[in-house]
């Protein structure tokens, strides 16, 4: 028995992933040292632009280092108190969805430097159109303003085709 709905589906996801991953950047943390002690996390963060939307990415020994998404407090004492997150996959991915002081910390080894702390920037506007632009340009603001309803129904579209189990982060973003 075949599944006639398989093209469909597979066109969906590509798709999707197509518009929630363009201008996302992956921020690995420590570049190709990863996420270890004795770096300067601070110089390393200073050198990187964070926008809403992109991912910060930690790569360590797993079992032996971890991260956990604090606050301020517990990240200027290497503690977990207030702890908002925590991974231990060795290969942690996460979405900075809000613009914001973000701090993680690995608090068995804080003290050594395994800290840091990242300010997220909100998206950058569109540049502004030339008076000229706007005069001819009412079918792209037509356009424009569609986008996010054809975003939403794409996004329906994919959780309509596959089921429940799958529904990342970005499609409950726009089914709220």
């Amino acid at each position: 028995m075949s599944d006639s709905g398989l093209p469909l589906r597979s066109s969906l996801i590509i798709l999707f992933l197509i518009f929630t991953t363009a201008g996302a950047t992956d921020h690995i943390v420590g570049d190709n040292h990863g996420w270890n002690p004795g770096l300067n996390y601070t110089l390393w963060a200073n050198n990187h632009t964070f926008y809403v939307l992109d991912l910060i990415s930690f790569r360590y020994q797993r079992n032996t280092y971890n991260v956990y998404q604090v606050n301020e407090t517990d990240y200027l004492n290497c503690t977990t108190f207030g702890a908002v997150g925590n991974w231990s996959s060795g290969k942690d991915f996460i979405e900075l969805n809000k613009a914001k002081r973000y701090y993680f910390i690995c608090p068995n080894f804080c003290y050594g430097g395994m800290k840091v702390s990242v300010l997220v920037h909100p998206l950058p506007s569109p540049p502004a159109a030339s008076k000229s632009q706007n005069q001819k340009s009412g079918a792209e603001t037509l356009f424009r303003q569609g986008s996010e309803l054809e975003e939403r129904l794409l996004t329906v579209c994919i959780v309509l085709e596959l089921g429940k189990p799958f529904i990342p982060m970005q499609i409950l973003r726009f089914l709220n």
